[in-house]
């Protein structure tokens, strides 16, 4: 590494090393020989009372872990940033700081310090973090456990599912108004089986809050399972209800939850959320029907989106980037992430939504800026949220541009035949 800023990213490695406050190194963007190593996870640890780095390879379906004394370490991160790897984030306790390198090698670093230092372990061993035991008497209930509170493996996935949601969820509640709530209202449209319904219910209740929780299902058999479900483990305060998310009220809300709604159904669940002024919204969206007939292809991007694959993929970024923005409009803090891995389920994308404690007028003009833009570049007419938005007055009337009034027009100037 040859250039200023990775002279300068080297340097924060050596000092962040000498000072012991290096949380976590990750390199990217990979470019060299194995094709199926997708990322390195770098992290100091203490072996025999000796400072290492932990070496963890990412590859499609293992991880390689290697362990290196600290010098050696540092040798082997500079040789991988000049040869292997484009891109690098480092996570200290104060600050965090990213290289980006070219394919002609121009480095650009980019440092940011934190508000908050973080905690930094130098285990060896660590156990991972579970947001939910095992011997918790509602996973037995729905078969995730056996009767001795041993994980079926069938259920395998299932499980990790619910800590992710779980983890995901606390974090979301720390930095929101429910932080310090006592009384926490939650509607869970789709809840199925309920398995998230039951776990954000006895995590509340775990933590002090009496939990108001409510499942709502289209399936009569689902519900009906769940109630008794809740009912023979006594649990107050969680109840289950046969509705469809477009036409269910399910009353006061300050935690809206639809996994999996199909298509609009994810539209209605983040209407609902907004009406009752939910402090969290939490969606991971399935199909995306509404906006992929509509879609027209801007002519730099039409031979890439000839391919069915690819116009689908766009329409799904599309109509979740735009959910996101109409969020973001409405006075939330939001965020696209991927919920849990593509190897335990296909619909893997979260959209997480947290309301800003202050209303920010400009910066909320300034999104719904961008959205006509995007609109207009890829003319789409209708997307059922903004329809729904637009319809219960929580956005200004559609704003006529410059296009869709030619486009009015242009059937008024045509001659009759």
């Amino acid at each position: 590494m040859s250039s200023n800023a990775s002279a300068r990213f080297a340097a924060l490695l050596t000092e962040s090393a000498a000072r012991q406050d290096w949380a976590k190194l990750v390199l990217a963007k990979y470019h060299g020989p194995q094709v199926d190593l997708s990322r390195l996870i770098i992290r100091p640890v203490q072996l025999r009372e000796q400072s290492h780095l932990s070496f963890v390879y990412r590859f499609d379906r293992r991880d390689v872990t290697q362990n290196l004394p600290l010098e050696q370490g540092l040798q082997e991160i500079s040789r991988l940033l000049q040869s292997e790897f484009r891109y690098a984030h480092l996570m200290t306790t104060q600050q965090e700081a990213h290289l980006t390198l070219s394919q002609k090698g121009q480095a650009t670093l980019r440092v940011k310090s934190l508000s908050e230092a973080r905690e930094v372990s130098t285990e060896h061993n660590r156990d991972k973090q579970r947001w939910v035991d095992l011997d918790r008497p509602y996973l037995h209930a729905l078969g995730v456990t056996t009767a001795t509170h041993a994980l079926i493996p069938a259920m395998s996935r299932k499980w990790k599912q619910i800590n992710k949601f779980i983890e995901v969820f606390a974090g979301a509640r720390g930095r929101s108004a429910l932080a310090q709530a006592d009384h926490i209202r939650v509607a869970d449209f789709g809840c199925g089986k309920g398995y998230l319904t039951f776990a954000i219910h006895d995590h509340l209740q775990q933590h002090q809050v009496q939990a108001e929780v409510v499942g709502v299902e289209l399936r009569p058999d689902m519900v009906q399972l769940c109630n008794q479900a809740a009912q023979g483990l006594d649990l107050q305060g969680l109840t289950f209800q046969e509705g469809d998310v477009s036409h269910c009220d399910a009353g006061p809300i300050d935690v809206m939850i639809a996994l999996h709604a199909c298509d609009t159904a994810t539209d209605h669940a983040i209407h609902a959320g907004l009406r009752a002024g939910a402090s969290i919204i939490m969606c991971s969206p399935c199909c995306h029907k509404q906006l992929r007939p509509q879609l027209l292809s801007p002519h730099p991007l039409q031979p890439i989106l000839q391919h069915g694959i690819h116009l689908g993929q766009e329409a799904e970024m599309i109509t979740d980037g735009l959910r996101a923005l109409w969020l973001e409009a409405c006075g939330y803090a939001t965020q696209v992430f991927e919920f849990i891995s593509l190897e335990h389920t296909a619909k893997n994308k979260m959209i997480l939504a947290v309301k800003r404690p202050q209303a920010n007028p400009a910066a909320d003009a300034q999104t719904l800026s961008q959205i006509q833009a995007i609109k207009d570049f890829y003319s789409i007419r209708e997307h059922c949220l903004e329809q729904l938005l637009r319809s219960s007055g929580m956005l200004p009337a559609s704003p006529v541009t410059l296009k869709t009034a030619v486009d009015r027009l242009l059937p008024l100037a045509e001659p009759d035949e």
